[in-house]
């Protein structure tokens, strides 16, 4: 039986990473038929817990930290940086529709004028300059950190819904496929070597989560105090395969940022929460 699920994972891989005349719609079904085969009593609606879907002790754990979570004073200082107005006098929810609400569950999202996948972390600092203000650092706990720890909050519960409507769009979104399947660095790994195939496997003392969901959580809190924004997880991902992780914010990571929430799309955003 272990042999099989090593047979099937491998085919998958193989068939997946080469397979570039699949849609988008398409490459998502195939991984959500892979993992209900992998994991029959999992619903949909669980992936958004991560490696938590795997243990009813570590969800429960979850919800009784996340009821008075460590982190709060973070995000309210991230709340207070959204509300505090520019010199101008503007602020950051002048920029977006509704104020914020619901607009983090749209991003990443192709730029057709730029030619460029822009992140909501982007579009937060195209903000602070159109008003006349520095842009933050995207590895910027302080900063950039903190303000999206509350602002995309804003977005709690919408769904993720990422559009990829154009063919340049299609070929950002290959490019995030390719690195996702790419292996790399002294131990020859992809992303995918681990939340494919090995989702749900432990590797030390941890479980390993799918890649479905991963985007919805963003930043966390590993630990209850070490935040981090999907940018820095990817690049500690990388470091932990020994090769030179790409620039926090660069396009190398957006477009597989493009690519990885794309996975869940009609998934809800549940964002800045408690991971270990």
């Amino acid at each position: 039986m272990k042999v099989l699920i090593i047979m099937i994972n491998l085919l998958f891989l193989a068939t997946q990473s080469l397979a570039e005349n699949l849609t988008p719609s398409q490459d998502r079904q195939n991984l959500l038929n892979f993992y209900k085969k992998k994991f029959p009593d999992k619903k949909i609606a669980e992936y958004t817990y991560g490696a938590l879907m795997f243990s009813e002790d570590a969800k429960s754990q979850y919800h009784s930290i996340m009821q008075f979570a460590p982190f709060e004073e973070d995000i309210d200082n991230g709340q207070r940086i959204w509300e505090t107005p520019f010199k101008n006098g503007k602020y950051f929810a002048d920029c977006f529709p509704a104020n914020g609400v619901g607009e983090a569950a749209k991003y990443p999202l192709y730029d057709k004028n730029l030619d460029k996948i822009i992140t909501f972390e982007m579009k937060i600092n195209d903000c602070l300059e159109k008003n006349g203000e520095n842009p933050f650092a995207h590895d910027d706990i302080k900063t950039m950190g903190i303000i999206t720890s509350y602002a995309r909050k804003l977005s709690d519960g919408f769904p993720t819904k990422v559009v990829i409507d154009s063919k340049k769009a299609l070929s950002k979104y290959q490019k995030g496929k390719e690195l996702f399947f790419k292996r790399m660095g002294q131990l020859n790994l992809s992303c995918a070597s681990c939340h494919i195939s090995h989702a749900g496997n432990y590797f030390r003392d941890e479980l390993i989560s799918p890649a479905v969901g991963h985007t919805t959580n963003f930043p966390v809190f590993r630990g209850g105090e070490f935040l981090f924004t999907l940018h820095m997880r990817y690049q500690r991902c990388m470091e932990a395969m020994r090769v030179k992780p790409f620039r926090a914010g660069g396009q190398n990571l957006s477009e597989l940022e493009f690519f990885h929430s794309f996975l869940s799309n009609d998934l809800p955003l549940h964002s800045s929460v408690y991971r270990k």
